[in-house]
């Protein structure tokens, strides 16, 4: 049975050989390991193999595995959906929010992110492929809502995310990068999130700065947990 380490090892090699066909720096891609439903156990491992940026999916799980491993030196990441009921403790605890589908949530993170902590770094999540299963804002509304969270102080806008439909063509990843790279200069925008375990390559022959890969490193889901 493989061990973590391998497994992260595996799909390092995976980004740096997707990335130099592709003609693209292996540095430039950072890896973010979707630990949603797995322990705090193998989110140790991981930490013992040298990762260090982890992506929750459920609030309350990951505010558990925040206090279980307190002390460590570890990146948070929410990248399921963000519920209005939910926004002060991901405001207070999490570094990263991938989920910000309105204004109205955004303003929501930057009144309730704590003064003592830095800017609470967000990416837009972009619904490219327009299924009314998945969140995220209509590319045709990216613009306005680009430039509203840019002007929250508390948050500081990163870039995009999305989650292009299984199977999806290139056209659709293009399209992605497309709309980030037309926003990156006026908002300063550094980070593309898509790309998963099934699409890493794809995701990295595109433009993606940032994969969340979960499966791939911690097998499949352990458990189901309540989308909170």
């Amino acid at each position: 049975m493989r061990s973590i380490a391998d497994n992260l090892q595996a799909v390092r090699q995976r980004i740096a050989r997707a990335a130099t066909v592709a003609g693209r720096d292996p540095a430039a891609v950072t890896l973010l390991a979707v630990s949603k439903t797995h322990p705090a156990a193998l989110i140790e491992a991981a930490l013992a193999a040298g990762q260090r940026a982890f992506g929750e999916s459920y609030v309350q799980e990951a505010l558990e595995k925040m206090n279980a491993l307190a002390g460590r030196s570890i990146e948070w990441h929410l990248v399921g959906p963000l519920q209005s009921n939910k926004t002060r403790p991901v405001a207070a605890r999490f570094d990263w929010v991938h989920s910000v589908g309105s204004e109205k949530a955004a303003r929501r993170l930057a009144e309730q992110r704590p003064a003592e902590r830095g800017p609470l770094n967000v990416l837009i999540q972009v619904n490219v492929s327009g299924e009314a299963s998945k969140s995220g804002v209509a590319p045709g509304d990216l613009p306005a809502l680009a430039s509203a969270v840019s002007r929250l102080s508390r948050l500081r806008l990163r870039g995009l995310m999305a989650i292009p439909e299984p199977g999806a063509p290139a056209s659709r990843y293009r399209e992605l990068r497309e709309l980030y790279e037309h926003l990156q200069a006026a908002h300063g925008l550094d980070t593309l999130s898509v790309g998963m375990s099934d699409d890493l390559e794809l995701a990295v022959a595109e433009g993606a700065t940032m994969v969340r890969i979960g499966t791939a490193i911690f097998g499949e889901r352990q458990r189901v947990r309540p989308a909170a």
